[in-house]
């Protein structure tokens, strides 16, 4: 059977989407919940520059279905127990390196991190031009840093140590 193809600029197509849409009966993402879903809500004085002194969190951990309360200070505790970053590396991108060449590189040499467990890779921001990524690292010093390159055969073009005060 031989398929007639049809011009594509200047004829209709046909679609299928519209008729939900019309009718009201489209699914969208808003109206999934899967099992076990939660809510998350953000409770932010209404006062500018207010100073919070106290804040008695029993009342909204009472109500039902509510499972968790977080204050300020118990995300102050996470936060302190993330490590900090002592050093950042810059990597100026080559010109023929795209994102999906960037990111399976990156995925195959992850591992090699183990072979120097005196430091601790922390995040990476890549640029959404591709130029340039920025990668934090938390290490004792900059030989460590440039041994968990060296592991992961990555270039450093700027090494920074950063400020922990």
């Amino acid at each position: 059977m031989t398929e007639t193809l049809r011009p594509a600029v200047g004829t209709p197509v046909p679609r299928t989407e519209d008729r939900p849409l019309i009718q009201g009966k489209a699914n969208w993402t808003d109206a999934i919940a899967p099992p076990a879903t939660m809510h998350v809500a953000v409770l932010r004085s209404p006062f500018a520059h207010a100073r919070i002194t106290a804040l008695d969190t029993t009342p909204a951990a009472e109500l039902s279905g509510v499972v968790a309360v977080f204050s300020g200070a118990d995300l102050a505790d996470v936060k302190a127990a993330r490590p900090e970053a002592g050093y950042l590396v810059e990597w100026d991108f080559p010109a023929d390196l795209d994102m999906d060449t960037y990111l399976a590189n990156k995925k195959a040499k992850a591992p090699k991190y183990a072979e120097v467990p005196e430091v601790s890779f922390l995040r990476t921001y890549v640029r959404e031009d591709m130029e340039k990524c920025l990668c934090l690292y938390d290490a004792p010093d900059e030989g460590i840093v440039r041994k968990a390159r060296d592991a992961v055969s990555t270039p450093i073009d700027r090494l920074h140590e950063l400020d922990q005060g």
